[in-house]
């Protein structure tokens, strides 16, 4: 068979790479399915986005603006720099405001956060009326917390309260309780722990009984009591949650209000807080909301701080 010689006809030519252009438009196309993919997920977040611009980062922004200025909400403000925060360091009430307010931070873990935890456990080796207790627990709660505030003021009534009242049935000295500098402090410590350590102690409570049940089984078994379960089994276990009540504890005792101002008001100087020592500068003496701006700017510092090294700390205590 005879072989044609005629030469080979090249092929169509290779298509031309794609330049920047090109990859440029299939990028733009795939973020363009991407946020269609995701657009009904943002919609929902612009919603949350909106509403902590709003309600949180705005006031923020707007304390700290305010802490550098003179304003009373009725006249213009005026711009001072940093005359609020000299003045602060001046006023001695400011000094006094931090140390009852460390003081009250500290009595209110002594209590406010080993309290709760003794009821949880005992919660928890209950067999019978479990639901009653528990209901009875957080009813405090439930309460809003000024009608609890007026509860105990009646209690702590140094006439006819019911404290005291107990104590003549008994025969045994009366007290002064709030209006005493000596116990006025830890009767505020009484009332905001009996108000608030009902969620506290539900969390605890669920935490417990999260534990499996095979870890008691083996302590029981290599002859552990009560103490070495509770110390190498309950204690370990409930590490987390622990650690982040304790962090909550620590900023909400830091911003009491409501048991101070209403059982001894902004003036007495045993008790009075960072937050009633705001609520002076900014309604009764100076009526100079650039003053309480400024000590509310220094409390959120504060505050950041500590969280900013416990949680630090706490992070290095997990990777070790």
């Amino acid at each position: 068979m005879a072989t044609s010689l005629a030469p080979r006809r090249p092929g169509p030519p290779a298509a031309p790479a794609r330049g920047r252009s090109g990859e440029r438009s299939a990028r733009r196309a795939r973020l363009r399915r991407r946020v269609a993919d995701n657009a009904l997920a943002y919609a929902f977040m612009a919603a949350g986005i909106v509403c902590f611009a709003v309600f949180s980062w705005y006031p923020l922004f707007r304390g700290i603006v305010l802490s550098f200025q003179r304003d009373n909400l009725i006249t213009d403000p005026q711009w001072v720099g940093l005359a609020n925060y000299r003045h602060l360091f001046d006023d001695p009430l400011f000094w006094t405001a931090w140390k009852n307010t460390a003081e009250f931070t500290g009595l209110a873990l002594l209590l406010g956060y080993a309290v709760p935890f003794a009821i949880a456990v005992l919660l928890n080796e209950l067999r019978h009326f479990r639901a009653y207790f528990r209901i009875a627990v957080y009813l405090p709660v439930m309460l809003p917390p000024i009608v609890s505030v007026m509860l105990w003021q009646f209690f702590y009534d140094p006439g006819g309260g019911l404290f005291n009242t107990v104590l003549r049935g008994a025969h045994l000295p009366t007290s002064q309780w709030i209006q005493s500098p000596h116990t006025a402090m830890i009767s505020l410590v009484l009332v905001s722990t009996w108000a608030n350590m009902g969620g506290a102690t539900l969390m605890y409570l669920a935490a417990l009984q999260a534990i499996p049940g095979e870890l008691f089984e083996a302590a029981e078994l290599d002859g552990a009591g009560v103490w070495a379960r509770l110390r190498y089994v309950t204690l370990p276990q409930m590490r987390f949650i622990m650690l982040v009540l304790l962090l909550l504890q620590i900023i909400s005792t830091m911003q009491v209000f409501i048991e101070p101002f209403q059982l001894t008001g902004f003036t007495d100087p045993s008790t009075i807080t960072v937050m009633t020592l705001i609520y002076r500068y900014a309604f009764a003496v100076n009526n100079d909301f650039g003053l309480a701006a400024s000590m509310s700017v220094l409390l959120f510092a504060v505050l950041g701080v500590f969280a900013a090294l416990y949680l630090r700390l706490t992070r290095e205590t997990d990777q070790a």
